[in-house]
């Protein structure tokens, strides 16, 4: 089972991510945060889940529509370690765009 470790920076990924959400008085705050949290937990069993991205990066879907994000991070077999570098909105990361 590969060990999860999150990047600095994805404290603030979550701290802009409930600004948003409570710009937008959306409820259970903590409960969209303990989803994004539930679906990184399943790369501690499937690291290579995610779709390829830049470099070594993968990418981890969750959600869809308002409950939508992406996870950008990065699988060191040697180490069988998940490095989570981002996490953001879909829609910030560019997709759901028409």
């Amino acid at each position: 089972m590969a060990r999860i470790e999150l990047a600095p920076d994805v404290a603030e990924d979550f701290e802009r991510i409930l600004d948003h959400l409570e710009r937008f008085e959306a409820v259970d705050l903590p409960g969209r945060v303990e989803e994004i949290v539930q679906a990184i937990s399943v790369l501690a069993h499937n690291p290579q889940i995610g779709r390829p991205a830049k470099g070594e990066n993968r990418e981890l879907v969750i959600g869809r529509q308002s409950h939508g994000y992406v996870a950008l991070y990065r699988y060191i077999e040697e180490l069988d370690l998940v490095f989570v570098l981002a996490v953001k909105s879909q829609r910030e990361a560019g997709y759901g765009r028409e």
